[in-house]
């Protein structure tokens, strides 16, 4: 079958299915792109002439900005607990080179994305080409191998011949729930263009299985026996037990064990908030029903989660002299971290295993009877945290609590940067596995709107809100324009604070005197200590095509939220926030070194906390 590389990639994928249980999915669900004369040829013309041939086989959706595609495709595969995503392709040059930052999310969250640089001339005859990176010592270098370190699978076909390989390569890793992340796949623009005779073989439907590791037989008896004699268990719920679907296995679990269940970022919901044996946000930005077990604990039962410093404190809230890790994960290298007990498995199957083995032990009424008590004393913390009553500008926490009281179960809140996700992670009740959705592992700035609309097109039967500081907002608000092309209906509730306030907030715990944090004129004196700056953010949703609605109070809030939610467009709701007022301590502590030598007062106080604070971290071996 004679086509261009460009045409047999769009075939390929088009082509490509997931399983698992049984059930199949489309791999690749469709294609972003932006063109410039890298791509444009080659795979852009192979889209063109799909989807006048072949609809629908591999839709293609237009971004505004290059990194906002790849947020929007790493929104939709977590969404779809990483059995399908979307592709994404760029020109070269600067095209290229903004996907970067999006390929280091997708990869340090392991969710799997497909990227499709183009890239300078394999030939060489003109070069050098415009946006091409000369380095003197190297000719197959170009700017494309930044992808390299932040990339799963990482190749570049330099000939025609090389495709099938390519292309098999990146989508084993895809589809590898041990190994996925970023795949890249450089295209030479030439080569793009070039015309192959492929076999039929590579372009025929080819389901890929994705598997549930079942324990090993000796590695299941070594976690039952610490288990077994552990007395005060805690369960770590990661972002693992949502990909594999085993959230009900992991409520039939505590429920037969009585282990209360603590929740990472990337686990929260894995057991409904309101659930007797649910305790909230673990770490650094966690409750302190959480925390207060963490501490006391003998066991520590990992499922799914990577063990980031926000979730252990910076390796300071498991503090039991004589505590134990058992860690399932389906990644050997998670698996072993704090010298633990490693099962390498699929949560949800590890989980069933687990159950089976440690059927009829439980722990204590006590110990179930503490865990609901702290857990009820952290639930009064949030209602109130919620109903603060504050003026005249609300509180971020008042703010949280009118969304998530206007959100229905099955609504999706999405969130990344800023001084949101901490507390969000604190205060959110979640009642369904996918409706808490905050990008976490690399916290990236400019996430929250393009990953909001991919999450839409993964999820188009649920409402998403967006929350989004200003700071965040001003990075990247572009794809605010293709979810109105689309049609994707996306809830943003922008808070402004007038500046960076989550890195304000720690600017002033390390007494750095909040430097450099708010949006300011430069007053007389040289510093941005000015007045607040003239920008209107409302305008500016309103001028990319979104619907707008101001609001003050708390009250004014409640009555858009619902507005919004009766519509199909897509709504940007702007209020202002009182970014002085914190939400509930999570009495945990987070690294984040201070200056040894200052002349400042402010600096030198925080480093002898700093130093104290220290002398609580544990090395776990």
């Amino acid at each position: 079958m004679r086509l261009t590389v460009g045409q047999a990639v769009v075939r390929f994928l088009a082509a490509q299915r997931s399983e698992r249980d049984g059930v199949e999915h489309r791999l690749f669900e469709g294609c972003f792109g932006i063109f410039g004369h890298g791509n444009v040829a080659g795979l852009g013309q192979a889209l063109l002439e799909a989807e006048l041939a072949t609809p629908g086989a591999l839709p293609y959706r237009q971004a505004r900005n290059e990194q906002g595609m790849v947020h929007a495709a790493v929104g939709f595969a977590r969404m779809r607990n990483r059995l399908s995503t979307l592709a994404c392709t760029t020109s070269i040059g600067p095209g290229a080179t903004n996907m970067v930052t999006g390929a280091a999310l997708a990869t340090v969250n392991r969710l799997p994305v497909l990227l499709l640089p183009g890239d300078v001339f394999t030939t060489r005859v003109a070069d050098p080409v415009l946006q091409q990176l000369e380095v003197p010592y190297a000719g197959d270098v170009s700017v494309n191998d930044t992808f390299r370190p932040v990339s799963r699978f990482f190749d570049r076909v330099s000939r025609p011949e090389q495709l099938p390989a390519a292309l098999l390569g990146a989508v084993r890793v895809l589809t590898d729930p041990a190994e996925t992340g970023a795949a890249t796949i450089a295209l030479p623009q030439d080569v793009q263009a070039e015309a192959y005779d492929w076999p039929a073989e590579l372009f025929a439907t080819r389901t890929w299985h994705v598997p549930r590791p079942v324990p090993e037989p000796a590695a299941l008896a070594r976690a039952v026996e610490v288990l077994r004699a552990a007395r005060r268990p805690l369960i770590v719920a990661g972002g693992g037990v949502s990909y594999a679907e085993a959230t009900e296995a992991l409520r039939r679990f505590a429920e037969a064990t009585g282990i209360p269940v603590a929740e990472t970022q990337a686990g929260k919901g894995s057991l409904r908030h309101d659930h007797p044996l649910a305790v909230g946000a673990i770490g650094a930005t966690g409750s302190t029903a959480a925390n207060a077990l963490a501490r006391e604990a003998d066991v520590v039962l990992g499922i799914g989660t990577r063990y980031s410093d926000f979730t252990t404190a910076s390796r300071s809230i498991f503090a039991a002299a004589d505590v134990r890790f058992v860690n399932v994960n389906i990644a050997a290298f998670d698996a072993a971290k704090h010298a633990g007990v490693a099962l390498v498995a699929d949560a949800r199957a590890a989980l069933d295993a687990l159950t089976e083995a440690l059927a009829g032990h439980r722990t204590d009424d006590a110990y179930q009877q503490t865990a609901r008590r702290l857990a009820a004393q952290w639930d009064a913390d949030v209602q109130r945290a919620y109903h603060l009553g504050h003026g005249p500008l609300p509180a971020q926490s008042e703010i949280i609590g009118a969304v998530n009281d206007c959100a229905d179960p099955r609504d999706v809140m999405v969130c990344a940067a800023g001084s949101l996700p901490g507390d969000l992670h604190k205060l959110w009740r979640s009642a369904d596995p996918k409706s808490y959705h905050v990008e976490y592992g690399y916290s990236c700035m400019g996430y929250e709107i393009a990953g909001g609309l991919g999450v839409r097109l993964a999820a188009p039967d649920r409402d998403v809100f967006v929350l989004v500081g200003d700071g965040s907002y001003l990075m990247m608000a572009q794809e605010l324009v293709t979810a109105v092309q689309e049609r994707m209906k996306l809830i943003v509730v922008l808070v402004q604070n007038h500046g960076f306030a989550s890195i304000g907030r720690l600017s002033e715990s390390v007494g750095a005197q909040r430097f450099g944090t708010a949006y300011r004129y430069r007053g007389g004196e040289g510093r941005l200590d000015g007045d607040v700056l003239p920008v209107d953010l409302a305008a500016n949703a309103a001028s990319l095509g979104a619907d707008v609605l101001r609001v003050a109070t708390i009250a004014e809030l409640r009555d858009a939220l619902v507005k919004a939610k009766s519509t199909d467009r897509v709504t940007v709701i702007h209020i202002d926030a009182d970014p002085s007022v914190d939400a509930p301590s999570s009495g945990a502590w987070w690294d984040v070194p201070v200056a040894e030598l200052s002349d400042l007062d402010s600096a030198r106080s925080a480093r002898a906390a700093y130093v104290e604070a220290k002398k609580a971290q544990r090395s776990y071996l």
